[in-house]
């Protein structure tokens, strides 16, 4: 096997130097898979999420890979239910893979929402609005109290915004529809953060560190009303887009990785995923509010669970490691004299640099081998898997995942398609030009998102 392309030709000797692959002559087929599309179109738009794709992407696949027969589709990070929505508005049958317990949730909303009585749905959410008004107007006290391990450096809701809340989860529980009432606490869930002190700048933070002021007070039961008058609109439209014919979707709530107690060798047909990134993005801290106010988790501890099961780790469960090795031989590749290269960046940071980083790239790549060899054992014969990725910068060095992963995924024995580059300049997170953790990026960095095509054959 050769060296890694972008290795060979843009990174002599595996320097930091590392401008976008040129593949496929950087032009797809595909569309843009980024996930900020969604947020305007039905069904989609109910959750905001960091990473993903977009549906107009994943309809590009599934027409050209199955187009023509009822084919079953996998995501084996399915994140909020992207690829299982848009399978199952195709006719297909489909199922997801998800540790994340809110995402789980999400998903199972999403794609149970049909079976909703829309007129029912109507009833309570008049029914919401008239005993949101009387609480506030009688000086009510809540029964619901804030969860007592949700913990932040400063106030999550201010006090009238706290109150306001805690009315609005009584009402969800008296709520006896358990299909409705999941639709209550998602569009509670959705919105929780935009009237807190705190917002995405991507990853959770104070407002008052991105230069916003604290909410002192917010009319909650608008936002969430119109969160809920979205959702009867998409409710109405996705009941039109299906057939009686249309398969239930499977959301299982556990790793990938345990696939073989759910899924069947050569049961495949067509896998569209996007796992996360080797940018040490924490999805599950990032969600701890969604996880502690829906009561998926009341300590820090039930967050370590997922953690551990998270794809390629996190860079904090392994900087204090001995040296990791790679589980996998790649012949050819220049993956360890990068990692190699990494392991003596900033030595003098102790767990902030050197070592720290190097363990947490090749428990990365130790999971894309283990995700390579789940692909080809799944997928039937001829079946397609598409990938999306994005690149990295670790310590300054640009690292190409996509790459990698190809060349991996070729040496377990899948074929390699090609990569498509739809997306040349991504933003990037406080990874990339921290100078805490690393060394900043030069201006020559650029972060891409690729897709890369396998297939079993």
């Amino acid at each position: 096997m050769t060296k890694s392309a972008a290795i060979q030709t843009q990174i002599p000797g595996v320097t930091t130097e590392g401008a976008i692959p040129i593949i496929n002559g950087n032009k797809t087929s595909f569309s843009d898979p980024a996930f900020s599309k969604n947020k305007t179109l039905p069904i989609h738009r109910w959750a905001p999420w960091i990473a993903g794709f977009s549906s107009d992407f994943v309809s590009d696949v599934i027409r050209e890979f199955v187009p023509c027969r009822r084919g079953l589709v996998l995501d084996p990070f399915a994140g909020v239910g992207t690829t299982l929505l848009e399978a199952r508005l195709h006719n297909h049958e489909t199922i997801g893979f998800e540790i994340n317990p809110y995402a789980v949730f999400t998903c199972e909303t999403k794609l149970t929402s049909d079976q909703i009585h829309v007129s029912e749905l109507i009833n309570e959410i008049n029914r919401f609005e008239e005993y949101y008004i009387i609480c506030l107007r009688s000086n009510y006290t809540p029964k619901n109290s804030a969860p007592k391990g949700f913990k932040t450096r400063s106030e999550f809701y201010n006090p009238k915004i706290l109150n306001k809340v805690l009315i609005v989860l009584d009402f969800i529980d008296s709520i006896e529809n358990e299909l409705i009432k999941n639709l209550f606490r998602l569009a509670f869930a959705s919105t929780m953060v935009t009237y807190s002190n705190y917002s995405y700048e991507p990853s959770l933070g104070r407002r008052t560190h991105a230069g916003k002021g604290s909410i002192d007070d917010c009319p909650v039961e608008q936002v969430i009303c119109k969160k809920l008058n979205e959702m009867v609109e998409d409710i109405i439209w996705f009941k039109k887009g299906l057939t009686n014919e249309t398969p239930a979707p499977k959301v299982i709530s556990d790793s990938f990785f345990e696939f073989k107690k759910y899924l069947s060798s050569d049961s495949i047909d067509l896998i569209i995923t996007s796992p996360p990134y080797l940018n040490n993005y924490h999805y599950n801290r990032n969600t701890r509010p969604q996880l502690y106010w829906l009561g998926y988790v009341s300590h820090p501890h039930d967050l370590i669970k997922y953690e551990y099961e998270n794809f390629g780790t996190f860079w904090q469960t392994v900087r204090d490691k001995e040296k990791m090795e790679l589980i996998f031989e790649l012949p050819d590749s220049s993956l360890e004299d990068l990692l190699e290269l990494l392991s003596k960046k900033n030595t003098d940071k102790g767990v902030y640099g050197g070592q720290g980083w190097a363990n947490y790239a090749t428990a990365y790549f130790n999971d894309c081998y283990r995700f390579s060899l789940a692909m080809r054992e799944v997928l039937k014969e001829g079946g397609t898997a598409v990938v999306v990725l994005g690149n990295s910068i670790l310590q300054g060095i640009m690292i190409p995942t996509d790459q990698y992963l190809a060349d991996i995924a070729k040496s377990v024995g899948l074929d390699v398609l090609g990569i498509d580059i739809p997306r040349s300049k991504r933003i990037g997170n406080s990874i990339i030009q921290s100078n805490v953790r690393a060394n900043k990026a030069e201006s020559t960095h650029k972060l891409y998102e690729a897709v890369i095509k396998l297939r079993k054959s």
